[in-house]
């Protein structure tokens, strides 16, 4: 059993899940700058997404698309890139930090091409 287990990113997912949940509420209550308020918004809605994503890939080796197993290292490691640098600038980090964020988001994109792929395993009933 690696380190992508299917416990192991399950349990990250809930995590991200919690993450994504607290950090909207603190841009909601807790953030009166209206740039940082969009950045933690932004970045808990594609969070919050992505460890739904993640959940979901159980589902989809339940149904027999084993490829499945390797998307959530993908998405999770997408929220980590994506709305951690988001969040971190929210923060005051600096601006260079932005450039992190396409490369979270181009990990959202192979996570769901794998998806994708890993659906053609899928029994066609």
């Amino acid at each position: 059993m690696g380190i992508w287990s299917r416990r192991n990113w399950l349990t990250l997912a809930a995590a991200g899940g919690f993450i994504a949940v607290a950090v909207g509420a603190f841009a909601a209550h807790g953030v009166t700058d209206p740039r940082a308020q969009e950045l933690l918004r932004t970045g808990a809605l594609y969070g919050f997404m992505h460890s739904l994503a993640t959940m979901a890939c159980a589902a989809f080796m339940q149904a027999g698309a084993r490829r499945a197993r390797f998307a959530p290292a993908f998405f999770l490691s997408g929220v980590l890139l994506f709305s951690g640098s988001l969040y971190a600038m929210a923060f005051g980090a600096p601006r260079w930090i932005g450039a992190v964020t396409p490369i979270g988001g181009l990990c959202f994109l192979a996570g769901w091409a794998v998806l994708a792929w890993a659906a053609r395993g899928v029994d066609p009933v």
